[in-house]
């Protein structure tokens, strides 16, 4: 009785042993076999057919290749899902647009702050971002923009350039072309400014503003653009000053004094003219008679010495048109008048 449990017991341990060996990975040791024991209890080992195992192998691969293949296109579509959800015109607004709203894109809550209050009750404030820069807001001043004006120095040469060749000559007087005509600045610089009395000069001053009277005492002189009175300024030292910009302002009452400017260096030769300044007017004010404004840049380090203010017969022959709270106001250009010169900054 014992030896028949213990042969029982000895063939279902090896019946699990061949049930365990006869699935796809078995016999690693045996490639294309598989075992399994008969109705006596022995174990047998029987060859696999190369076409099941190919076959096999083939639905196997065919089918993890589908399955990757499937996997693949589904990362794909979920990706795609994932970028169009996230690369869009609500997600990414225009950034201008984003930071003129404070950065709060449309639908969001607005920024808040806590805080406690007399009674020590916790309490929320939502508040908008204020989004304008710091010369909005009065913290900087905005950057000074030139005056544009014309610009006469050395080197400069009047009229167009010279005809191509082989063009007729006859064609420069029709337009209106004189390559041998004399330049405007060296026309000027024949009458200025070596005779000039310097006794009567302005020395400049440090850290503000300072007047200038172009009054019936002023100089006058036989300028190529007119007889004009005149006030001759020294400007700072290179040492202090390389460069700066000046701020003109011409005060307009009973009329305004339309300024041209010429710099001079030490000896008394012209350097630059500036004409044709399109300065700014700036309306009166409780504390101020209106003005025009104009910034000129100014360069000592180039040997910029002195300053000339000056004015044309063209300026005198015309008028500023200002608007003001009754229409349209013409403001007539005089031979005198009251100039204020600093340096932008001071």
């Amino acid at each position: 009785m014992c030896k028949c449990h213990l042969l029982v017991v000895t063939c279902l341990v090896v019946a699990m042993t061949g049930c365990q060996s006869s699935g796809p990975g078995s016999s690693e040791g045996r490639p294309g076999y598989f075992t399994w024991v008969d109705e006596q209890g022995r174990v047998r080992h029987t060859p696999i057919p190369e076409a099941a195992v190919d076959n096999d192998q083939d639905d196997n691969g065919r089918a993890q290749k589908g399955q990757r293949e499937e996997q693949g296109k589904s990362r794909e579509n979920s990706a795609a899902q994932e970028y169009d959800d996230e690369f869009n015109l609500e997600n990414y607004p225009d950034g201008i647009q984003l930071e003129k709203d404070g950065y709060i894109r449309p639908g969001e809550p607005k920024p808040y702050f806590t805080w406690r209050d007399a009674e020590g009750n916790v309490r929320v404030s939502y508040y908008q971002p204020d989004t304008r820069s710091a010369v909005e807001k009065g913290r900087i001043k905005p950057p000074v923009e030139l005056t544009e004006a014309s610009i006469h120095q050395a080197g400069a040469v009047s009229g167009g350039a010279a005809l191509p060749a082989g063009a007729d000559p006859e064609a420069m007087a029709v337009l209106g072309m004189d390559t041998d005509a004399e330049s405007f600045f060296a026309q000027w610089s024949r009458e200025c400014c070596r005779n000039m009395d310097r006794a009567e000069s302005e020395g400049w001053q440090q850290g503000r503003e300072f007047g200038i009277d172009m009054d019936k005492t002023a100089p006058v002189h036989p300028f190529s653009t007119g007889a004009s009175p005149y006030r001759l300024v020294r400007l700072p030292s290179a040492e202090t000053h390389n460069d700066f910009i000046l701020r003109l302002r011409s005060f307009a009452k009973n009329g305004v004094f339309v300024p041209s400017v010429a710099f001079l260096d030490a000896s008394f030769t012209p350097v630059r003219v500036v004409t044709d300044l399109v300065a700014e007017y700036v309306p009166e004010s409780w504390h101020s008679h209106g003005y025009l404004q104009a910034y000129i840049p100014v360069f000592p380090g180039r040997g910029e010495r002195w300053m000339v203010l000056f004015t044309r017969e063209e300026d005198l022959a015309g008028q500023t048109v200002i608007e003001s709270k009754y229409g349209p106001e013409a403001i007539p250009h005089t031979r005198t008048g009251e100039l204020g010169l600093s340096r932008e900054g001071e």
